[in-house]
């Protein structure tokens, strides 16, 4: 009773985030939690309303306790993603998830995920940027790339409907989206090779491979050091979060400063990233 009771508080939260009225969505999904806590969905939902609303550290909270019900062998792309969004565009967040409150129940498996997500995330914003500065030159690739850009939305809502509307389960739901999100990643990187191959000068690459990337802040590294569990940070990042937590980010594992080595490979493979050019755009990653 009190499951279906929530389910149509729920519906009612949708009705009213779909027009645009989150404060009395948000509402809705607290009523619903209020009669039934155990439904991840509710409180994604609500993580999403509490992004428009900007309420950002309540979002956090709410993705987590997502994660938490759905556990370690769950798929819950849409906190993760989420999650992610908020990092991307809130960066000081991410010391909520890495270390978070003593009652929050995250895994290691989660941790790593979250950390996937907001990469992802992170490389989705700068792309969008890159190709605004594009759009700026008058370039015809930003206007494909736009397109794409559209139609992967377009599909990612209609998953995102026919789960609410429960056409789809939630694993489902997830490998939809994948699809289509490898789909679109596809498209643009035959898209991209073509005008780089027909104008290597004006459409040399952006890019910053995920392994020159410190996981704590998302920013490419200058000085990486390593951990004993083989995860790299950069030197200063991992210090300052040693000083909150004695703690492996990714893994919660005991660490200290004296457990950290050098990373002679990764840090001539950031030299090379950096005296390539990357410091002119870094600037809107």
């Amino acid at each position: 009773m009190a499951s279906y009771q929530a389910e149509q508080l729920k519906e009612k939260g949708n009705d009213a985030f779909r027009n645009g009225e989150y404060l009395e969505a948000e509402d809705f999904y607290t009523q619903a939690v209020q009669k039934y806590s155990r439904n991840p969905l509710i409180f994604t939902n609500r993580a999403n309303t509490r992004l428009k609303l900007q309420r950002w550290d309540l979002a956090v909270n709410d993705c987590l306790k997502s994660i938490e019900i759905t556990g370690p062998n769950g798929q819950n792309h849409k906190a993760f993603y989420f999650l992610g969004e908020i990092v991307s565009w809130q960066p000081l967040h991410v010391g909520q998830v890495l270390v978070p409150a003593p009652a929050t129940k995250i895994s290691p498996k989660d941790l790593e995920t979250f950390s996937a997500f907001v990469l992802k995330c992170k490389k989705a914003k700068f792309a969008v940027r890159d190709r605004e500065r594009l759009r700026r030159q008058g370039d015809l690739r930003a206007e494909l790339e736009e397109t794409l850009e559209a139609q992967k939305q377009r599909e990612l809502d209609r998953v995102s409907a026919q789960l609410d509307r429960k056409e789809l389960g939630q694993i489902e739901a997830s490998e939809r989206g994948q699809e289509i999100l490898e789909s679109f990643d596809r498209k643009v990187s035959e898209l991209r090779a073509v005008f780089i191959a027909a104008d290597p000068a004006n459409h040399k690459p952006r890019e910053i491979p995920d392994h020159l990337v410190d996981m704590i802040t998302f920013e490419p590294m200058h000085d990486p050091v390593t951990s004993k569990n083989g995860h790299s940070y950069e030197r200063a990042t991992i210090y300052e979060h040693l000083k909150r937590s004695p703690t492996d980010p990714l893994t919660r594992d005991p660490l200290t400063v004296n457990d950290l080595r050098p990373n002679f490979g990764l840090r001539a493979a950031c030299e090379e990233f950096w005296e390539s050019g990357a410091s002119e755009w870094i600037v809107d990653w």
